[in-house]
């Protein structure tokens, strides 16, 4: 179902604020440079969880408090293994960007609308992290430890949460120079009247 990404963006817009980009993650199951690490630990995890309920079920009078007891190993390895995935794919379906004049906007939220905004006058360090293709992230902020360790946006409350950022969005260099040549024109106090609306499809 196609989603007007501009207008949902626009709903957040102050009077005589003027969207000079807008855009949306990439679509999809994404793999991240931390499925390395998690996918064979996922592994492993489901591997044992499976293991020991399919054991302690078949086991003779085995007690059911152990039986109750691998309940939640075997349901996080499920998640581990597949559940992730879809919901980070759920997530970024849920998740629009827009940059205006005086501020970045971020629309989020699964179940419930979440609005993000920072100020271009107060922007903190931005990193850009492309990839190839250009499709890539940009974080406005330093993210803290130990959220850093934990960026993969398959985990709710992930160090993706941790500061502000545009997640994988194509054209990733053009728009990291968007929001600078913005928040230079800002400071030296021009206006963007002139400035053509780019739009980047997730």
């Amino acid at each position: 179902m196609f989603t007007d990404v501009r207008s949902i963006v626009a709903q957040e817009l102050e009077r005589d604020e003027r969207l000079i980009w807008y855009g949306q993650p990439a679509s999809g199951i994404r793999l991240r440079s931390s499925d390395v690490f998690l996918i064979p630990f996922s592994i492993l995890w489901g591997g044992f969880a499976f293991f020991w309920e399919y054991s302690v079920a078949t086991m003779q009078h085995a007690p059911g408090f152990f039986v109750l007891w691998g309940i939640p190993f075997v349901a996080m390895g499920i998640y581990l293994i597949f559940g992730r995935f879809l919901y980070d794919a759920r997530r970024r379906a849920k998740t629009f960007y827009g940059v205006t004049e005086h501020r970045i906007i971020i629309v989020s939220g699964t179940y419930e609308r979440k609005v993000t905004t920072v100020n271009l006058a107060n922007l903190p360090e931005m990193t850009l992290a492309e990839r190839s293709g250009g499709l890539g992230t940009i974080t406005f902020g330093s993210i803290p430890f130990p959220y850093s360790v934990l960026r993969s946006g398959s985990w709710p409350s992930s160090g993706r949460e941790a500061v502000p950022q545009f997640e994988l969005i194509e054209d990733t260099r053009k728009v990291y120079q968007i929001v600078r040549d913005t928040q230079r024109r800002g400071s030296e106090g021009n206006g963007m009247e002139n400035r053509e609306v780019v739009r980047t499809r997730g």
